[in-house]
């Protein structure tokens, strides 16, 4: 399986990437030597906290190395009249009589609260390729859905200023 991603996405994995290995990673494992000398290491706080943050950092490096690996670079242009990648989507709620605005966004960009969804959510798979006009039902769960109304549809291209996803 594969991430869909632009090379926007690539670039910011490889930026990090180069971070995480070329100044990080020596920093912790300094730290870990440090921390290891300050004795007995079943009582040693310090030591099992270097190694904590080590694992984070190596952890990270194999997921941005497989992510790279394993992506497929996409153009990030949206085209047509229907709702595709970075198109900021205005949609009415009918259930609770509100309108929303998200932005798609690729999966690795996400951040749902703050209004970027990806094509893979239930609210990306349901207005996928729909127009304004369109009345859509958004099945968030097997047992709750609900009907939505896209208003209006803003083709914004990509912003390589949305950052990528961390944990």
């Amino acid at each position: 399986m594969y991430d869909e991603l632009t090379q926007v996405d690539i670039d910011k994995m490889k930026e990090e990437l180069d971070h995480r290995c070329l100044v990080l990673r020596p920093q912790l494992i300094e730290e870990v030597k440090v921390a290891r000398a300050f004795g007995d290491l079943s009582e040693n706080f310090e030591y099992k906290a270097a190694k904590r943050e080590k694992g984070r950092n190596d952890s990270r490096i194999r997921y941005l190395e497989n992510m790279i690996k394993t992506a497929k670079v996409i153009d990030g242009t949206s085209t047509g009249e229907g709702i595709g990648l970075f198109d900021k989507v205005t949609f009415w709620i009918e259930e609770d009589e509100e309108e929303e605005t998200i932005q798609f966004v690729t999966t690795l960009r996400q951040d749902a609260l703050k209004g970027l969804i990806s094509k893979e959510s239930p609210v990306g798979k349901a207005l996928w390729g729909k127009k304004v006009g369109d009345r859509v039902l958004i099945e968030a769960s097997p047992t709750y859905s609900y009907y939505v109304q896209v208003r209006s549809v803003e083709k914004t291209g990509e912003d390589p200023d949305i950052p990528i996803s961390t944990y």
